[in-house]
């Protein structure tokens, strides 16, 4: 009995409380609703098993089968594989806005455990390709990302006057380097630039001030309303078209009987 107590508190099902006893832990309106999610799933599957056994179908020809069909499907995210968390996160949010398709991130350790790329489509940036292809299960290819260019960051943006201030805000501390250096080599004054890390308390404040706020893709949504800034995204145009291309083409597309 004090083993099963255990596992369950191990499973969240369970709590003790010092000197009172063994409680039913509460589950929030989240996790309530996870739980019922899963329950509905195990119900079909556990549904299904039966169907087929009393069919007369093997376990062996059951998981087969199974196995076949898994295969057959389109993948139902993007992956991001990226060492750099903020980099990784900034990622992530360009691929969500161009594609519309649910993204999430991992990082090189998560990315090589057991089940980590079911249903994924794998992204990567080019220059982090030979260590991605390492971390990843055998059989698991990515799709590769070419970075942005100097010249296509400056596209189509007219350059301040040369007393205007220019606000580069992020969370991603590299951003503001490689800001930094796409900004000097245009020509602006270093000294008219002013660099805000979003981490940090009261970054926001004067930004209203600065003749243009530069910012990455994720720390955009952090912006205080009515601020209009520019965009400085990390992966090329080209490579997302050919994002968008791969879900329109593998992921819009029904999956024929085999």
């Amino acid at each position: 009995m004090s083993a099963a107590y255990r596992e369950l508190e191990r499973r969240g099902w369970l709590e003790f409380r010092k000197g009172s006893g063994v409680y039913v832990r509460s589950l929030g309106e989240t996790a309530a609703s996870a739980f019922a999610t899963r329950l509905g799933l195990d119900q079909l599957i556990a549904a299904f098993l039966s169907m087929a056994r009393a069919q007369g179908f093997s376990l062996a020809e059951v998981q087969g089968r199974v196995k076949h069909w898994l295969g057959l499907q389109p993948p139902d995210h993007f992956l991001v594989v990226e060492p750099d968390e903020g980099l990784r996160e900034i990622l992530a949010a360009e691929i969500a806005e161009a594609t519309g398709f649910r993204v999430r991130g991992a990082g090189l350790a998560e990315a090589g455990r057991e089940g980590a790329t079911a249903g994924a489509a794998v992204v990567a940036l080019y220059g982090q390709a030979e260590e991605v292809r390492r971390a990843l299960p055998e059989g698991v290819a990515p799709l590769l990302l070419r970075a942005r260019s100097v010249p296509d960051s400056l596209k189509g943006e007219e350059k301040p006057p040369p007393d205007a201030v220019v606000s580069v805000v992020s969370r991603w501390p590299k951003f503001l380097e490689w800001a930094r250096v796409v900004l000097v080599a245009a020509g602006l004054d270093a000294d008219a630039l002013n660099f805000r890390d979003a981490r940090e308390d009261g970054w926001a404040a004067g930004l209203r001030s600065s003749a243009l706020v530069i910012t990455d893709a994720l720390t955009l949504k952090e912006l205080p309303a009515g601020i209009h800034a520019r965009v400085f995204r990390v992966v090329a145009d080209s490579s997302l078209d050919e994002l968008r291309a791969f879900v329109e083409r593998y992921l819009t597309a029904g999956v024929a009987i085999q």
